[in-house]
């Protein structure tokens, strides 16, 4: 199988080349085309593929080439991960930079830093769903480019059922409960459903029974892990649930833009700084052998180690415990989801998909993060129950927001725009949304029209 990575150049992009090269199936990938903007961290990324295929010693390690040109890129591919990052990563450092300085939150997903990553991604993955479209029209695509759920609603227009978000939030999550209640993370079946970054764990069930309500009694327990320290085991008791790390922007709004705000340096910022220096060095043409993959490894344990660390500074949490600095697993999903889908392997998978009736409060394109059964024709979402109210008004109120930006990117209208970042929950005021939309069409030439 031929895969495609848009985003080639991406600093994640040798998790999803560790976990290809693991694979010693019949029917694996054999070939990994890279394509990226950026011919600097193109080169980069190529050097620590280049160290992990030697440092293997897999014989047959999946082919690496690089691509320049889109088209070129996506022809041939039976799947395409789509993980780019629109504006970089100087455009998150100001999205969220000019959110705090009207005391929002800038957050990459949530909120108004969220939306103005949105407004700037959507019309590059519809263009991107277009060309797929056209040049791989058997592809599967997969995205994690975020605002995951957002940017697959709007390649779903283009593509349907053939495109799939990944996140590795829920996996992460589902992970560390099972193996807190005793169980393999494979043998629990987690009841979780919402939007991506929007989402609770409404049950863990293990060999037939629902452990959830005997975690939710337990407060050392509960607080023993990455979810229950952030929110605490009263709050986790009042809401029945266990939520995404992400809803600690909303129930704990405040603290966390304080946090953010009081901070040496917005997590973009620190990103960038970080891998520019990381890019620099593992870009060298004169290092040793295994230099480049080195890099990269140091750089993404000190990642790991400040993830949402104004959240966990705002909760009184200190620093990640080492359980929890082990990677998410994207790639773990992003490959277990090409398995299925390519040799018929049939799984279980929380993934970004069309809602097709499952939630009733939502259409059927609507697309929501859910347990889906995967096969060889793609993802097919279980049926949940219904959503609590408390739930109810997030979900929608957040999808009537995505939907606002999808119109926005689509008619180019300041009006549209505004109206996205005032429907959010956590932008308090239409004059505030009015002077958003001003200073990300000032810092980001691709939003210029919208002043």
């Amino acid at each position: 199988m031929r895969l495609t990575i848009l985003g080639g150049g991406g600093f994640r992009v040798p998790l999803v080349y560790g976990a290809l090269l693991g694979d010693h199936a019949a029917g694996r990938v054999t070939h990994v085309t890279l394509y990226d903007e950026d011919p600097a961290r193109l080169g980069a990324m190529a050097r620590v593929l280049a160290d992990q295929a030697a440092a293997s010693g897999v014989a047959d390690a999946p082919a690496v080439t690089a691509a320049r040109d889109l088209d070129e890129a996506l022809r041939g591919a039976d799947f395409v991960f789509s993980a780019i990052r629109v504006g970089g990563l100087e455009g998150r450092a100001a999205d969220e930079r000019i959110a705090l300085a009207e005391g929002v939150l800038g957050q990459e997903t949530v909120g108004a830093g969220g939306i103005a990553y949105g407004l700037r991604t959507v019309p590059v993955a519809r263009e991107i769903a277009r060309r797929v479209a056209r040049t791989a029209p058997e592809a599967w695509v997969i995205n994690f480019t975020n605002p995951a759920g957002l940017v697959t609603e709007a390649m779903a227009e283009e593509l349907g059922d053939r495109v799939i978000g990944i996140c590795d939030s829920p996996v992460g999550l589902g992970r560390r409960l099972a193996r807190l209640l005793g169980a393999r993370p494979e043998e629990a079946w987690i009841d979780y459903v919402g939007l991506n970054h929007l989402g609770w764990v409404r049950g863990l069930r293990i060999a037939g029974r629902d452990e959830l309500p005997r975690l939710l009694a337990d407060t050392g327990a509960l607080e023993s892990f990455e979810e229950g320290r952030l929110f605490g085991a009263e709050w986790l008791r009042s809401l029945g649930a266990i939520p995404n790390e992400y809803l600690h922007y909303y129930y704990f709004n405040r603290d966390t833009v304080r946090a953010y705000a009081e901070a040496k340096q917005t997590r973009g910022a620190f990103l960038r700084d970080q891998q520019r220096g990381f890019y620099a060095e593992a870009g060298r043409a004169d290092q040793a052998p295994g230099a480049a993959l080195a890099a990269w490894d140091r750089t993404r344990a000190e990642r790991e180690a400040t993830y949402m660390a104004e959240n966990r500074e705002a909760a009184g949490t200190g620093e990640r415990d080492a359980s929890d600095l082990e990677s998410g697993g994207y790639e773990k999903v992003a490959l277990a989801l090409m398995r299925a889908i390519a040799r018929d392997e049939r799984a279980t998978l929380i993934l970004n998909v069309r809602n097709r009736g499952v939630l009733s409060e939502l259409d059927a394109r609507a697309v929501i993060e859910v347990p889906c059964l995967v096969d060889a024709n793609g993802a097919h979402p279980v049926a949940v129950d219904p959503l609590p109210l408390h739930a109810v008004g997030l979900v929608t109120s957040v999808k009537a927001v995505e939907r606002a930006v999808l119109a926005a990117a689509a008619s180019g209208s300041r009006a549209d725009a505004v109206k996205a970042f005032a429907l959010h929950p956590l932008v308090d005021s239409v004059g505030v949304a009015r002077r958003l939309v001003d200073g990300y069409a000032a810092e980001h030439p691709g939003l210029a029209h919208l002043r």
